[in-house]
């Protein structure tokens, strides 16, 4: 399980791709419940690359605040491929930032369900490119207690920031 020091760690490497590239962040957060802004403005200077940060945990907060639609929840439901791509688009639209990481899962200890066993996150990443948006989404499962799964969710956010191809710097 990673530790503060790691997740401080991820965190100023993504702060340093996205000052270089002149990006700013946005999170659009549910089972994370803003951890992983949290994470992210523990580094100094954060506020020269983050924008801000939504916890939507509620369906209700999700479709008030970021416009995920009914639609999307009643077929596929709120740990879905579909809801994180439109809390990340949704995300990206309201803020007016660059870069967008979206997380929704089922962290337990209950609420699994067939298809959907506890530790079951999806997450997404949406990117202005000129005039488009490209949105992207992976599902992991995650092993051990509600502590556990969460702390994970905030690690591989911040590894798929870093997989967007942002500049290094030195």
């Amino acid at each position: 399980m990673p530790d503060d020091a790691h997740l401080y760690e991820l965190a100023t490497r993504v702060g340093r791709r996205l000052l270089a590239s002149k990006r700013r962040l946005v999170t659009a957060e549910s089972c994370t419940a803003g951890w992983v802004a949290k994470v992210v403005t523990d580094v100094p200077g954060s506020s020269q690359w983050f924008e801000c940060g939504y916890v939507v945990y509620s369906n209700a907060a999700k479709m008030r605040d970021l416009g995920v639609s009914r639609a999307t929840l009643d077929v596929h439901g709120a740990v879905s491929e579909a809801t994180v791509i439109e809390l990340a688009r949704g995300a990206l639209r309201i803020s007016g930032a660059d870069i967008a990481v979206a997380v929704s899962g089922i962290a337990g200890p209950d609420g699994g369900v067939p298809g959907k066993p506890v530790g079951t996150v999806w997450f997404a990443t949406a990117c202005k490119r000129g005039d488009e948006v490209v949105a992207e989404a992976r599902r992991q499962l995650f092993e051990r207690d509600r502590e556990a799964i969460r702390r994970r969710a905030v690690e591989f956010s911040l590894e798929l920031i870093l997989q967007l191809g942002l500049p290094h710097t030195g």
